[in-house]
């Protein structure tokens, strides 16, 4: 690969955002050079230069694969349409969350999720982003048993969160539930209760926590997601959690940096201004700097939203960033590699325009490689391609 030179742009690194230049040659970047312009270089006239956002949290494949209930679409198809979108919304690294359950209620099965995650091993090595599969894995049903081995050889499977499916433990409360369940089934008050709490006596009475920590704790990043209470985030500590993910009460997430546990909240929670089912409001955890890492969630732009939203209320911009890019590569152990603008790392880099809430996303390059590219054409409507 030639050397390439990236110059006249804002640059972002740990400690300083100024204008300078990116040299970067054979993937990594080889000098970072702050006030420096280089006339033979692409002139990114000012744009902000970051680096790649890593998304350890993302729902989005799920949403391309069933977009409604009753319609489905190929792996292939989601899985193209998934990379292209978090490309062109700076994210380079991607952990797509797939659910390991068997749950009739919302047609979830351990064989599907399995097929799924095999398939994305075959399939993502030609994608433009990086991509892993981020396990939701239930603790108790007991077919958790049965597919963890099958589970072990998908080679992009490096991050299980315990996603405990109790019903009226977590995310949703009891009363909450009940009245969601009263007006999508049109059961009575009486009939959703009483199928509510045969669920609950049945999974209550399972916990697999002990067995998947030991298949997968030396070969995963093992976290836990929507813990509520103390006794929540102390069971994940207990089990082998460096992660806390969406806790959904200030006492979860003051409990979990107790611990020393990473705490990830959605990027959409903080943008919109709070969580759309009425948990923690992000911006409530970092007030009392509870959180490390902004994940998408369900929502690709929110991702640099967040971070310019961050900007605006008085964050630094190498701060902001490190939300969705140093500390991400923290947890999953690739510091050392991503996350950062600096000498020898990966150059995966985003060049953006910041709008009022918004990231207008010009290039963005994986390992060196310039993967997206938007401009304006002069009648101002964006035109968009993709370049290697």
């Amino acid at each position: 690969m030639p050397k390439q030179i990236i110059t006249n742009a804002r640059i972002v690194t740990p400690e300083w955002d100024d204008i300078g230049s990116v040299i970067i040659e054979d993937q990594l970047i080889t000098e970072v050079a702050r006030g420096k312009f280089y006339p033979e270089g692409e002139d990114l006239q000012g744009l902000w230069l970051a680096p790649g956002c890593i998304d350890i949290h993302s729902d989005y494949l799920e949403r391309e694969l069933h977009p409604r209930p009753s319609a489905d679409f190929s792996l292939p198809l989601a899985f193209y349409y998934t990379d292209q979108r978090a490309i062109a919304c700076g994210l380079t690294t991607l952990f797509s969350a797939i659910s390991f359950t068997q749950d009739q209620t919302w047609g979830r099965k351990f064989e599907t999720a399995v097929n799924q995650a095999k398939h994305i091993d075959e399939i993502r090595h030609d994608a433009l982003a990086r991509h892993y599969v981020h396990a939701r894995l239930d603790p108790n049903v007991n077919e958790t048993l049965e597919y963890m081995d099958a589970m072990k050889d998908i080679e992009s499977l490096t991050m299980v969160v315990y996603n405990d499916s109790i019903p009226g433990e977590r995310q949703f409360l009891l009363e909450d539930l009940v009245k969601m369940r009263m007006e999508s089934s049109g059961q009575s008050e009486e009939e959703v209760r009483a199928s509510i709490e045969e669920k609950r006596i049945e999974r209550s009475a399972i916990n697999h926590r002990g067995p998947i920590m030991d298949a997968f704790s030396d070969l995963a990043i093992l976290g836990s997601h929507d813990d509520t209470t103390v006794a929540h985030v102390d069971e994940a500590k207990e089990f082998a959690c460096t992660l806390s993910e969406m806790p959904t009460t200030i006492e979860a997430a003051r409990r979990a940096k107790e611990l020393g546990l990473l705490v990830c909240m959605g990027a959409p929670n903080y943008v919109r201004g709070g969580s759309h089912c009425g948990n923690l409001s992000a911006a409530d955890a970092m007030q009392e700097d509870l959180v490390d890492i902004i994940c998408s969630d369900y929502h690709f732009p929110s991702i640099i939203g967040s971070v310019i939203k961050m900007m605006g209320n008085g964050y630094s911009p190498s701060k902001a960033f490190e939300f969705v890019t140093r500390n991400p590569a923290r947890l999953i152990n690739m510091e050392d590699k991503l996350g950062s603008i600096e000498a020898g790392k990966e150059a995966d880099l985003v060049a953006f325009e910041a709008a009022a809430d918004h990231a207008r996303v010009n290039q963005v390059w994986v390992s060196g490689t310039r993967v997206y590219y938007s401009h304006l054409d002069s009648r101002g409507a964006t035109a968009l391609s993709n370049a290697s």
